[in-house]
């Protein structure tokens, strides 16, 4: 069952500061910010939404399908890495006289993030098609320039596709009613809390008003595991202990490409639910949104560790 999705390829150029930020960010103060933070170590990693959510799923043994755009003046690195990895560059379009994606990541010790993003690329992302990938039976419309996360939601409703509509950093460009067509055009809705209420409150709909008009709607809620909303139910998704937080760049799309191979392979919410927290977990023991690399054996024994079940 191969699954396509929809989203950014990006350079991720990651940097670390040692301090928190609400030391240093005033809050009477904000309408005159001028901060600036030494960040001693930085490195870049291979990443964007689509990277991300299809090296889960890969690792999982789902058969993923980026659809994406690369910029030619540096395409070429993302590239030789997506043929090591055995993903299919089928749906990557490269273009010419234009830099890839890049994001600027700052953590601080608590975790927390500020991330200057450049496009680049991908605000071409509409020249890809999602109605002409052959052989896709499920989909995800995951961050990406907004013509793109508009047309692509549109082909795959219009083809029968079932798909997960994932706002994520893109939700400010949607006003309440283009986040209404979305979701009457999505199967699923993931969203972390912050992003259900902004959802919400642009929508004039409720969480229960959300989820009424989805197959599921997915609520990521960091440390405190997640929700997933779906016929009339909510089921509590409990947090994977990580042996060690080093970093949560990607955890989110780690999760998404435990969510997809949960529905590819048609297993239950608690199930999908726990798969995909585990993911995340899995992720955030390791620097970058890509490197982390267990084998399918040590994930099923995670799981069971974490669960007292098998996968299915």
């Amino acid at each position: 069952m191969a699954t396509l999705i929809c989203g950014s390829l990006a350079y991720d150029n990651i940097m670390t500061f040692q301090g928190r930020f609400r030391d240093h960010i005033l809050p009477e103060q904000v309408h005159i910010l001028n901060v600036s933070f030494l960040v001693p170590t930085m490195r870049r990693e291979f990443g964007g939404c689509a990277g991300n959510i299809a090296y889960a799923l890969k690792l999982l043994g789902g058969d993923a399908r980026i659809m994406a755009t690369l910029g030619a003046v540096d395409a070429q690195l993302y590239i030789d890495r997506l043929d090591s990895l055995g993903l299919s560059k089928a749906h990557v379009r490269v273009l010419p006289d234009t830099y890839s994606a890049q994001a600027m990541i700052t953590t601080d010790l608590d975790n927390n993030q500020i991330t200057a993003f450049h496009p680049g690329a991908m605000m071409e992302s509409h020249l890809n098609r999602a109605d002409e990938a052959p052989g896709i039976k499920l989909g995800i419309v995951a961050p990406d320039g907004y013509d793109g996360m508009v047309q692509h939601s549109e082909q795959f409703a219009a083809a029968g596709i079932p798909f997960i509509f994932d706002p994520g950093q893109g939700l400010p460009l949607f006003d309440g009613a283009q986040l209404r067509r979305m979701i009457e055009l999505a199967t699923y809705v993931a969203v972390n809390d912050y992003e259900a209420k902004l959802v919400s409150n642009k929508t004039g709909w409720s969480i229960d008003e959300i989820a009424g008009r989805v197959e599921a709607l997915i609520v990521t809620r960091g440390e405190h595991g997640s929700q997933i909303h779906h016929a009339g139910h909510c089921e509590e998704i409990p947090v994977v202990p990580a042996a060690r937080v080093l970093d949560p760049t990607g955890c989110g799309d780690a999760f998404r490409g435990g969510l997809l191979y949960g529905i590819e392979k048609g297993l239950d919410w608690a199930t999908t639910g726990r798969l995909a927290s585990l993911m995340g977990a899995l992720k955030i023991e390791q620097q970058g949104p890509q490197n982390y690399a267990p084998t399918r054996d040590e994930i099923d024994q995670r799981f069971r560790q974490a669960f007292r079940y098998s996968l299915q």
